[in-house]
Order: C-alpha cells, then structure tokens, then sequence
C-alpha cells in the first residue's frame, strides 16, 4: 500500500473562472439586479481571489448576457420534451455559458467548452445534469462550423 500523500489537484484558472461565471448567473437568474456592473463587483468582492484574477468570468458573464436570447434560443431548439421553464437555474446557467462559448468564442475550443459543462454539472448540479447538459451540447456541436478540437484563428 502507498503511503505517499498525493497532492489535491487544484481546478486551473479558467475552471476557476467558469464556476464563478456559473454562480453568478445563477443568481442573476433568480434575482436579476438593476445594475449589473454593480451587482458583478459586489459579487466579486466575496470570491477568493482579486479581483483582477476572474477577469475571464467577467468576459464570459457580461457575454452570456449580452446573447442571452440567441443563447436561450439554442437551448429551446435543443431542449427536446422540456419546456423552457422546467430546466433546472443551475443547469440552465451552466448551458447557457457553454452555448455562449460555442457561438460566440471562437478562441476557446468546442469540445473544451463541452468538457467544462459536463464538468460543472458535475459540480453543481444532480447526477441526472450531466446527460441532459451532454444531450444539448452533443447537438449543438454537430452543428458547430470548425474543428472541435482547436481554437479557430
């Protein structure tokens, strides 16, 4: 038996990121306040880390809000036998940064914003998430105008 004590692995920046982005939705979601930017800061001001260090949560928030209607368009098309209503806040805010991401970040490979959801399912939501978060993205993919597996230029 190995008595060597392993290091926890610790989630990388951008995980970091992304689960901030996704709590923060998720409240938008229940509580959207009159004015974001200040109800991002305050946010903020109560995650671990400067502020400064979730400056791609910051992007990818304030992204995902601009688009919310094509972005929420998608999950209907996608969301076959639910109603829109009936997703989940914490599922719906995970998909919704991943949709986001696919359409909108060209930067940031597919299948890395399709591992990242799953991921964050994991993480957040119930293990039934994951399939429903993978059923949504799997389609979407397929319809996805660029290699999966690479950032376009």
């Amino acid at each position: 038996m190995d008595d060597e004590v392993k290091p926890v692995k610790r989630a990388s920046q951008r995980r970091d990121n992304r689960m901030c982005a996704v709590q923060f939705l998720y409240q938008w979601e229940l509580n959207r306040p009159d004015q974001l930017h200040d109800a991002l800061r305050v946010f903020l001001e109560t995650q671990d880390h400067e502020r400064d260090y979730y400056a791609f949560a910051e992007d990818l928030i304030h992204g995902v809000i601009e688009h919310m209607e094509r972005v929420d368009e998608q999950i209907k098309i996608h969301a076959a036998n639910w109603t829109f209503d009936r997703i989940a806040k914490v599922d719906l805010s995970i998909l919704r940064l991943a949709i986001y991401e696919l359409l909108q970040r060209r930067d940031i490979p597919p299948i890395v914003s399709i591992n990242e959801a799953i991921e964050l399912g994991k993480i957040y939501s119930n293990p039934d998430s994951k399939r429903f978060i993978n059923g949504i993205l799997d389609q979407m993919k397929n319809k996805i105008d660029r290699p999966l597996r690479s950032a376009a230029d």
